[in-house]
């Protein structure tokens, strides 16, 4: 009989038992860079995970250590549009969770709905709205599938980043994200209708893992960079290419703030 993921993983893992996983969204993949003690999975050899069939996501998983803290890093991650499968990432985040982890921090690169977070910037989210209507958990048999989603991104670690950000003069705006699924960016007309929803920032990505990890009871942090103004907000044309320069501007400032969350994780 094959193996599976966990057990493929766990025989290379060097006694390695990440605290921390992390998924990296667009542009963000070097963040792995910073790993100790590296040992690195391409997704092709982990039975159950997807290919990341997007540029800027290299498709490989790494675990390490970062700051006194193991961690396993998704360098990149499958979208609801590049399959049609809401639960794409179903295996991922189990896996993590198996192997230990107890938090996922979540990044993606999102579109501002606020004047003031402008491309570049960063938001933590506290909240979201799943506005595509499916869920990962269609199909479950059980009772656990009835997830509680009050405090899904735990404030608790929420607010030991945004004093960590205040700490180190990091702006670090706080709002709810929108899922749409994409791959099409919004329409002006949607992007007024979810700013009359409440929403602060729109994406294509995170909210069905946000659901998969609280599924699978970890904590969960995320925050946006932020690479474009949603669509009638600017003149600026949108592209998958504004997203990644964006996205690369930003990168530094949470490369720091998650490296001084790890230490601190740590203690």
């Amino acid at each position: 009989m094959s193996k599976n993921a966990l057990e493929i993983i766990q025989s290379k893992s060097n006694g390695i038992t990440p605290k921390v996983g992390i998924i990296l969204g667009s542009g963000l993949g070097d963040f792995a860079d910073s790993i100790q003690n590296q040992i690195k999975f391409s997704y092709e050899d982990l039975p159950g995970f997807p290919g990341a069939g997007v540029k800027g996501h290299a498709g490989k998983l790494v675990l390490g250590e970062i700051n006194g803290t193991e961690v396993a890093v998704l360098q990149g991650r499958a979208h609801y549009y590049e399959h049609g499968h809401t639960d794409i990432m179903r295996t991922p985040i189990e896996t993590l969770k198996q192997l230990g982890c107890e938090t996922l921090i979540l990044t993606n690169a999102a579109g501002s709905l606020l004047p003031e977070a402008t491309p570049g910037s960063l938001m933590m989210l506290t909240d979201h709205i799943n506005f595509t209507g499916i869920s990962p958990l269609f199909g479950e048999k059980e009772n656990n599938r009835f997830v509680d989603m009050v405090n899904a991104y735990n404030p608790k670690l929420c607010k030991k980043l945004q004093d960590i950000a205040k700490e180190n003069n990091i702006t670090l705006f706080e709002g709810v994200y929108i899922w749409f699924c994409g791959p099409n960016f919004e329409t002006p007309a949607e992007i007024k209708s979810a700013q009359l929803l409440g929403a602060d920032a729109v994406g294509m990505s995170t909210v069905p893992e946000v659901i998969l990890a609280r599924f699978f009871n970890l904590n969960v942090i995320a925050i946006s960079i932020i690479t474009n103004m949603g669509a009638g907000m600017s003149n600026t044309i949108l592209s998958h290419e504004q997203t990644m320069d964006n996205a690369q501007k930003a990168s530094k400032n949470l490369q720091f703030l998650l490296h001084k969350f790890l230490k601190s994780y740590s203690k």
